[in-house]
């Protein structure tokens, strides 16, 4: 997909994005942050776009994809359409001005991501739901670090950072909501 296709694929979402759960409650409190998050990093992205940077961009907007369907898939959000993928299609191809700026960006990501996954921990008692929705957010985190990690090493970067960002959305998400305890690099996380 194309960065301007993702994002209006994302500001179209989040214009259709709503919080069910009652004011004035914990989760509610949850859900708006997880919201909130999502839509600063559709407008950092939408701000990176318009001033010619379409790493920082492309970044942007699959880790604001990321906590969006974080919210959408542990039920803190709703929308008219929870399924809407940001992955399909072929990834745009950048001119070679941002290849350097990519390839730095996107190994970078790589690393941050493995060492979020190893920061964290499972928070909610192992016989809960929602211990069962963390290791869920832990194995999408690793499948999208596997998978970025695959494309980095065939040479399609716009796509390893998709991936990369939107895992570490996920993650980053989780630990906001509580699902995870931080053991290290707490830097990392928007907590």
């Amino acid at each position: 997909m194309n960065i301007s296709d993702c994002q209006a694929l994302l500001t179209g979402t989040l214009s259709m994005t709503r919080i069910p759960i009652p004011e004035d409650t914990p989760f509610h409190t949850t859900a708006a942050l997880i919201l909130e998050m999502a839509r600063a990093y559709e407008r950092d992205g939408t701000t990176f776009l318009a001033a010619g940077d379409p790493v920082n961009a492309l970044a942007g907007f699959y880790y604001g994809f990321g906590w969006l369907h974080f919210g959408l898939a542990s039920g803190l959000l709703n929308g008219m359409d929870t399924a809407t993928c940001p992955f399909t299609g072929q990834s745009e191809k950048l001119p070679p001005q941002f290849w350097v700026k990519l390839g730095e960006k996107s190994h970078r990501y790589d690393r941050l991501l493995k060492t979020a996954r190893n920061s964290v921990e499972c928070a909610p008692d192992p016989a809960t739901a929602n211990h069962e929705f963390a290791l869920r957010v832990l194995f999408i985190a690793g499948i999208y670090n596997n998978q970025g990690g695959h494309l980095l090493q065939s040479g399609v970067y716009e796509a390893a950072l998709a991936c990369f960002s939107y895992g570490h959305g996920w993650l980053d998400a989780g630990v906001s909501a509580g699902m995870f305890r931080v053991t290290a690099h707490r830097d990392i996380f928007c907590v």
